[in-house]
């Protein structure tokens, strides 16, 4: 951890900021990516290669395996090859059946039915069945679990009761019919379930495992899932490593051996390693070396949209920002959402003014003043900063928290940059290795601003909504909204489409009044990948199971 203050003191070093920002480096270190001359495939071009390992670049270190108490991509994209759900996903997103081979719906939408394949099995040889899948359930929303995670469920029947801690675990109207066949009721229609399904919180876990281990469970020679992979090795800040599961039932198949996933929090070293041939696929690229990477590394460049929204909250329960939208919507208005994305990212990311990012269906809501020219922006957040005490003469001084992160440097300071440029504020930028991070946007005790990301559970707008209602464990800005609130609850139990959206559309536009966060951009999902790594697609969800990809000749 280290604190880096940004206290520039002329409007003239804001170019030379964004000259800073946007020098490569790419022409540094050793260079094995240009793989021009490397025949991919041999002769045939479909060969594959004798050695089947996949190298991941995958940002931070996970806090945990356990797949219900996990947050955070990173662990994700572990935890997918680890578990499987009752629903996967096909290479290019489309929900498919998982553990589960079919399902049927109840005529009133309340009730699931899930047929269980009998060929699952736990990574140790156990059969895979429905009971496993109840306790997996009740352990996710078991208040002694600790789950940030648990009010996903809350459309299962009793959900919310029970996360409240009004009713036992034993409670959720989740229930195993026989070994296989799984019967989830829910309070309402939920037409999203079917993609809900392969989130982590819904994964079964062995029992006799957890029993056994307690909260070691999820440890090398200890985690026992029913995913393609099993975990063999966990170096801290070095690496994780999977083998393939022999008892997976769809092993035969399964073309990679071992995948390792790296935690490389710095972008610019990502970058160095993927040239010198250690990954095949990065977790990110760093901002500064794009174009660099355009002109020479064109055609392994993957960026694709993302369903996510790149932000900054305020924690409201505290001041300067507790009951105090006006200097909320100052430092948001004073941010130049069009630099940041074209200057600062600049791989294709969408300037956002609304919480939620381009979904198929939604109307996004949007202030009145995104069609304002950024002049006019800047005009009337410096009359609000005025209205709300300060000024350059008594500017406001803050701390902007964000994980460790070359990307999120940039623009933290980019930002920190405009707030003092345009409005005087002094913002000192803190920042914490991931874990640490997490803690401290938790316990809302000491944040002022914290950067962070949102990328939805589910392709639907509702998986953002959720995210800000006070009743939601990841809601670390402490926003709350009556009015929000219900709108937001009204939406759950909408049967007509139409009129849900139209909830979730004047829910947004309630949290965009209030301002307890700033959307910034809209994400796109960028990689490098080698050439030799075939089978994956871009999807909206950036999730990539490494069983269906596969190395060639090289």
């Amino acid at each position: 951890m280290f604190v880096i203050s940004v206290f520039l003191r002329q409007a003239a070093l804001l170019p030379i900021l964004f000259i800073f920002l946007l020098t490569s480096c790419g022409g540094e270190g050793p260079d094995n990516s240009d793989v021009s001359a490397v025949q991919v495939g041999g002769e045939t071009g479909t060969e594959f290669a004798e050695l089947q390992t996949l190298r991941v670049g995958n940002g931070v270190e996970p806090q945990t395996l356990d797949p219900h108490r996990a947050e955070g991509v990173p662990a994700a994209n572990i935890l997918r090859d680890l578990y499987e759900g009752l629903t996967i996903e096909s290479p290019d997103g489309e929900i498919i059946p998982g553990v589960a081979t079919r399902w049927e719906t109840s005529e009133d939408g309340r009730t699931y039915t899930f047929y269980l394949r009998e060929d699952a099995r736990w990574s140790n040889g156990d059969p895979v069945t429905a009971a496993d899948f109840v306790f997996g359930f009740q352990r996710s929303v078991d208040p002694e679990t600790l789950s940030n995670y648990s009010s996903i469920l809350e459309p299962v029947l009793n959900a919310a009761e029970i996360i409240e801690g009004v009713k036992p675990p034993e409670a959720l109207g989740v229930k195993a019919l026989n070994d296989f066949t799984l019967e989830i009721s829910l309070i309402e229609p939920t037409p999203y379930l079917p993609g809900l399904l392969n989130h982590s919180t819904t994964y079964p876990v062995h029992r006799a495992s957890v029993q056994k281990h307690g909260s070691q469970f999820a440890r090398p020679g200890k985690l026992i899932g029913n995913g393609a992979y099993v975990l063999d090795e966990w170096a801290a800040q070095s690496h994780i490593k999977l083998i393939r599961n022999q008892y997976y039932w769809d092993d035969a198949k399964t073309i990679i051996d071992t995948v390792y996933f790296y935690p490389i929090e710095n972008q610019d070293t990502e970058l160095k390693r993927y040239r010198a041939d250690e990954l095949d696929i990065t977790g990110d690229i760093p901002y500064p070396q794009l174009p660099w990477i355009r002109e020479n590394l064109a055609a392994q460049l993957a960026i694709s949209p993302y369903l996510g929204s790149y932000y900054f909250g305020f924690n409201v329960t505290r001041p300067p920002f507790e009951n105090n939208a006006n200097l909320r919507r100052a430092l948001s208005l004073a941010i130049d959402r069009e630099i940041i994305a074209e200057k600062v990212a600049g791989a294709g990311e969408i300037p956002a003014f609304g919480w939620v990012p381009p979904i198929q269906g939604y109307q996004q809501a949007v202030p009145e003043w995104a069609d304002w020219s950024q002049s006019q922006r800047d005009a009337e957040a410096l009359r609000l900063y005025r209205e709300a005490g300060y000024s350059k003469d008594k500017p406001l001084t803050i701390e902007v928290l964000y994980n460790t992160s070359a990307n999120h440097k940039r623009i933290s300071v980019a930002i920190a940059s405009m707030w003092k440029q345009k409005l005087g504020i002094q913002a000192k930028l803190l920042n914490q290795e991931w874990k640490v991070f997490l803690q401290t946007r938790r316990r809302m005790e000491t944040t002022e601003v914290y950067r962070a990301g949102w990328i939805g559970d589910y392709n639907d707008a509702y998986s953002f909504a959720q995210l800000m209602h006070s009743a939601n464990e990841m809601n670390h800005a402490g926003y709350v909204s009556t009015e929000y609130d219900a709108l937001v609850d009204q939406a759950a139990s909408e049967q007509d489409m139409v009129k849900r959206g139209e909830l979730l559309t004047a829910a947004e536009q309630v949290l965009l009044e209030d301002m307890p966060i700033i959307p910034v951009y809209f994400y796109v999902s960028k990689h490098l990948v080698k050439p030799w790594v075939q089978g994956r697609q871009p999807n909206i969800m950036d999730h990539h199971y490494t069983k269906n990809l596969y190395i060639l000749k090289h």
